[in-house]
């Protein structure tokens, strides 16, 4: 959520910054900006009739206490009985119009609410705008793979390997999934002990999240309400609460503070969690994409960071840094890409991509997103700290995939294949296959 004094401050600079995003959101600034108007002006309204009601209330009493000394002494009390009607009419117009006030004001808060979390965040200055053909490459590190024979797809090699069952994947579960098999899924795993190992190594603390979320997770990482229809949804007949399945770690991990105040000591913050991700929308459906590049489920492993304002850019530095060398462990030929604002998901600042080459798509494909959101997840979610001084501010919140399989995985099998259909372990996992080189049919 953005901040109101910034949109209040220079709406113009904030609606040229989302439309930097690829976002037209002019009319919804002006409509944020009447409303603020009017909140504030019926919060004025509503405590300046309560104080009217108070006042009327502190009259009537000391006029009950006149009366009773007037009705002891047998004088006449008309005179006071009518200014106690009288105020007590008051108190009633005035009860009645309190209560339009608050059902007004109720209304106009939730629009208000609703409007702002519409809105993306603002992408941080330094970004082109427009979209990914404006996405800059900022480094490539490793040397391309070259083959002295007509390389396999993925698919192919991970057939013949018995490493994936993709016919029996989609009977379980329908098309845009896969089931991994005997070394496949040792494979599968020893990718996941590789990221966790080196995240626990840099100090980060790993957690293991619910995989089923409320909706409130999903409002605070600013996936919802734009995109609620995007997830899973879980149905209970017992409880009418939203829950879905999360579609990345980053939704649990965002809320763990949620409506918590830290302290300046306690940041920041490094987390990293595995879980399994479930989107409801796999992509497209290119003849370049068959296979595991894009899908229903798939695992990742998470990296997320609470920062102080001052901090953030250098944790951010820190997560790019951190998914590269992963990558590069791997001995994969990969690229940094720094995204173009339009590039940006809605809830992201500035994001980096670091993406390998898939031999079999002639391209380069994601396989970390690293992303800061700034303070726009903490607002959403009340995410703040106390500083030393004492004053409490919002938090930074960043996240990066550190990684995620399902493209490593094809990448892994393409560029370490061998003429033979056999391929070559990388170094760095083969102490989780038990020394095992080179995995052959």
């Amino acid at each position: 959520m953005l901040d109101i004094r910034k949109i209040k401050e220079n709406p113009d600079a904030v609606k040229a910054g989302l439309r930097a995003k690829e976002v037209d959101c002019d009319a919804t600034v002006d409509r944020i900006l009447e409303l603020d108007v009017q909140v504030r002006g019926l919060k004025t309204a509503t405590e300046t009739k309560t104080a009217e009601k108070n006042k009327l209330a502190k009259e009537n009493g000391k006029l009950f206490g006149q009366k009773k000394g007037m009705e002891k002494r047998g004088e006449d009390t008309s005179a006071i009985d009518a200014i106690i009607e009288e105020n007590k009419a008051k108190s009633i117009a005035i009860d009645a119009s309190i209560a339009d006030d608050t059902a007004k004001l109720k209304d106009l808060s939730v629009e208000f609410r609703t409007a702002m979390l519409s809105l993306p965040n603002l992408p941080d200055a330094d970004l082109l705008p427009g979209g990914k053909e404006n996405n800059q490459p900022l480094r490539y590190v490793g040397k391309k793979p070259e083959f002295d024979f007509e390389p396999k797809h993925h698919v192919d090699l991970c057939t013949n390997l018995g490493l994936i069952d993709y016919e029996r994947g989609v009977k379980l579960a329908g098309s845009g999934n896969w089931m991994y098999t005997g070394m496949g899924a040792r494979l599968e795993w020893a990718l996941l002990n590789y990221f966790i190992d080196t995240h626990t190594a840099d100090g980060y603390e790993f957690i293991l999240p619910p995989h089923m979320l409320e909706y409130q997770c999903g409002e605070t990482a600013g996936q919802f309400p734009k995109f609620a229809d995007e997830v899973y949804k879980i149905s209970n007949p017992t409880d009418d609460r939203m829950h879905y399945m999360l579609p990345t770690a980053e939704a649990a991990l965002a809320s763990v503070y949620r409506d918590e105040i830290l302290t300046e000591a306690d940041l920041p913050k490094k987390y990293f969690a595995y879980t399994p991700c479930f989107r409801r929308e796999a992509g497209s459906h290119r003849a370049d994409e068959r296979g595991m590049v894009r899908g229903h489920q798939f695992n990742k492993v998470e990296m997320f960071q609470f920062t102080t304002p001052e901090t953030s850019d250098e944790a951010f530095d820190e997560l790019v840094t951190k998914a590269e060398k992963l990558v590069e462990g791997l001995g994969f030929h990969f690229r940094t890409v720094k995204l173009a604002a339009g590039d940006c998901s809605a809830s992201m600042a500035r994001t980096y991509d670091i993406e390998i080459l898939i031999p079999s798509m002639d391209g380069y494909k994601e396989v970390s997103s690293v992303s800061n959101a700034r303070d726009y997840q903490a607002r959403r979610g009340n995410i703040r700290y106390r500083r030393a001084d004492g004053k409490i501010d919002f938090v930074h919140t960043l996240n990066g995939s550190g990684l995620a399989t399902s493209r490593i995985f094809p990448a892994l099998v393409e560029q370490n294949q061998r003429a033979d259909g056999s391929i070559v372990v990388p170094e760095c996992l083969r102490k989780y296959l038990g020394g095992l080189e080179i995995i052959e049919k």
